[in-house]
């Protein structure tokens, strides 16, 4: 049980950006939020870190300060974007018809 515990005290402290998150959210005074599979954690980050990260090549802008995984998506459908197998509970982002084909042809080019 207390193992458990410790791999999700882990999931909120140590969680690799590149791997584990799905898409984020940059809010005011530099606050990101990371939504992973089956959690959100809220971040304040530096302007050094904030500019790594939305700098990444596994990250897109899709609009305001919304940027997915390009890694982790598994069909762009519906105006959405979904992360996994698609369901009730899935986690998805809608992203507007004219960045769909963006990211279309960036998940072509990233698979081939």
């Amino acid at each position: 049980m207390s193992s458990i515990l410790l791999e999700a005290k882990n999931v909120y402290e140590d969680f690799e950006v590149e791997t584990d998150i799905l898409f984020f959210k940059v809010g005011d005074h530099d606050l990101v939020i990371f939504h992973g599979r089956n959690y959100n954690i809220k971040k304040r980050m530096t302007a050094e870190q904030l500019n790594r990260l939305l700098l990444s090549s596994s990250y897109y802008h899709v609009y305001g300060g919304c940027y997915v995984n390009l890694n982790k998506i598994s069909s762009i459908e519906e105006d959405c974007v979904y992360f996994g197998e698609k369901g009730l509970y899935a986690k998805n982002v809608r992203v507007p018809r004219r960045k769909q084909e963006s990211i279309r042809l960036l998940l072509r080019n990233l698979h081939s």
